[in-house]
């Protein structure tokens, strides 16, 4: 029986737990929450964790809070989508558990479990059940009640704490309303119980899963965002960084923010906190905040005009590294000096959909979406090679908004604001009303409305036999879908398009931007263009090659 962990077998173990969920990513990404190929938690989860397992390579730590606060700041870094950033708030709480431990035993293991618990539900106000964050929670529960049992047995600890995961898990089916209609437990709970049982066999001596410890790029799909869409009740995003010049702690500040607003965030460290709240008075916060500190940065957003299922991304919240040292890589960063106001970043997958970007004057568009979710890492570096004061970044997914988040505070010489575009014609649409000569807060306001104005649709197809909504769907059926929701299936390609090309949001268009993706030949283009033209005789219609994957068609209308 081992007492005691220490650096080396703590390093060890995320080593064997990244190289535990590359084996598994696949059946992991199989647990989709809706019947198409659009499941990659486990690559993200899988690439996540390959980050901290690289830096530990590196630097072989020599104390557990050493190893412990090396891979939370790789977390941070390397996190990709919804399940990849929960991840990573996961071990930061963990790392602040164990931050000066040379060595933890079971009693310290418990601790920190509940410590990143804690992290994750903090940076989620309202949470859903049914998730990664119930299945941790419950598994840290657990682990707190094996730990007084048996304080000096981490691994029966953590035995314990996966054997109540796993009853958590299937619980989630239950639990979650989308995840019952599709018949699956939740991807980014299982993905996270593989990853606390790769530290299990580590620990116990177990040999590296083989083949596991090569990450690389996956071909799989990405997963659907899991944390509830929430309505929005007040008007301003307000987000901003203060500097600490005091001691006093943060309750009644807290307090005082849920009083006038609400979706409140606050993430802090020694030095600092950030501040997340939807309020009326963003003016008000911002003053009670100089009573702890100075202000460094501030960010609003007038999200009135914005369309309320756009709303539900701005609420999938994040926490940000306020820590200096996380700041810099190895070497340095590069990062350009502003030699303009405003700069553009976007994410996009296939090159037509690129060069559309860059034609309307985007800075830097880095290849992602649909096919793999960027890490926070990857988009910091476009906004570091962007010379500009302000850079905007339009993440065109669900999925990726969180892991764009969290550039903010990380953002050197200038300044990060994300907007929360679900979709690439969203972003298109947001750049196309952009002013160069605007102030930032009426370029918001614009570029917000017409992220309400997109209404978008895709075409693609089923990866599995499943009954959703009423839908009996069979796999290789052709799926169209309307905001990501179902708005129909069949067999026959042209006979699914025609009924789009009917469906209301067309039918009152005055724009019709049609994007066919890698899989479709110019001559099926040209015959989706002349069916939407004869559909949708009032609209302006523009067929466009975008290249991307996954989707056969995407369709904006305005």
């Amino acid at each position: 029986m081992r007492e005691r962990i220490d650096g080396a077998s703590f390093a060890q173990s995320i080593i064997h737990a990244a190289a535990s969920i590359n084996l598994e990513k696949q059946q992991i990404n199989e647990l989709n929450v809706f019947p198409v190929p659009d499941g990659d938690t486990g690559t993200n989860m899988s690439l996540t964790i390959s980050t901290a397992a690289t830096e530990l390579r590196k630097k072989q730590p020599r104390t557990v809070g050493e190893a412990a606060g090396t891979t939370a700041s790789a977390l941070l870094r390397g996190a990709r989508g919804n399940s990849g950033v929960i991840l990573s708030l996961l071990f930061r709480g963990f790392s602040k558990g164990v931050k000066d431990k040379d060595e933890i035993d079971g009693r310290d293991l418990a601790i920190a479990l509940d410590f990143g618990v804690a992290a994750a539900y903090k940076a989620v106000m309202k949470p859903a059940e049914g998730t990664i964050l119930t299945v941790s929670r419950l598994a840290a529960a657990r682990a707190a009640d094996a730990a007084r049992k048996t304080p000096n047995d981490p691994e029966a600890v953590l035995e314990a704490a996966i054997a109540e995961g796993l009853v958590a898990l299937e619980h989630t089916t239950e639990m979650n309303p989308v995840l019952k209609k599709a018949g699956v437990v939740d991807a980014g709970g299982k993905g996270f119980l593989v990853i606390l049982q790769g530290m299990l066999d580590s620990l116990r001596g177990l040999p590296l899963p083989e083949g596991g410890e090569e990450s690389g790029k996956s071909e799989n799909k990405t997963d659907y965002a899991a944390i509830a869409a929430e309505e929005i009740t007040f008007t301003f995003d307000t987000v901003f960084i203060v500097r600490k010049t005091t001691n006093k702690g943060l309750e009644s500040f807290e307090a005082y923010l849920n009083s006038i607003g609400d979706s409140l965030v606050i993430g802090e460290d020694d030095d600092c906190f950030k501040v997340h709240v939807h309020t009326d008075i963003p003016g008000a916060a911002l003053t009670e905040a100089q009573k702890y500190g100075t202000l460094e940065l501030a960010k609003i957003e007038n999200m009135r005009t914005q369309a309320e299922d756009l709303a539900a991304g701005r609420h999938i919240q994040s926490t940000d590294d306020l820590e200096e040292d996380d700041h810099h890589e190895e070497g340095g960063r590069k990062i350009a000096a502003p030699e303009k106001k405003y700069g553009v970043v976007a994410v996009a997958a296939g090159e037509g959909l690129a060069a559309v970007f860059r034609d309307l004057g985007a800075d830097g568009v880095i290849s992602g979406g649909q096919t793999m979710n960027p890490s926070t890492d990857d988009i910091m570096k476009v906004i570091d090679a962007t010379p500009a004061e302000i850079v905007f970044v339009l993440p065109n997914n669900g999925n990726i908004i969180m892991a764009a988040q969290q550039c903010i505070p990380l953002a050197e010489g200038k300044q990060v604001v994300v907007l929360p575009t679900k979709t690439v014609p969203q972003g298109i649409s947001a750049l196309m009303v952009m002013d160069l000569e605007a102030s930032q807060e009426d370029n918001v306001a614009a570029m917000t409305e017409a992220i309400g104005n997109v209404h978008t649709s895709e075409i693609t197809y089923a990866a599995r036999d499943s009954d959703f909504d009423g839908f009996a769907i069979k796999q290789g059926d052709y799926l169209a879908l309307t905001e990501h929701q179902l708005f129909g299936t069949d067999t026959d390609l042209d006979a699914l398009l025609r009924r789009l090309a009917q469906a209301d949001a067309q039918q009152g268009a005055e724009f019709i931007n049609i994007f066919y993706g890698e899989d479709v030949t110019e001559e099926q283009a040209q015959k989706a263009l002349e069916l939407f033209t004869e559909c949708c005789p009032n609209a302006e219609i523009t067929l466009l090659s975008g290249g991307q994957p996954v989707y056969y068609y995407m369709i904006s209308a305005e």
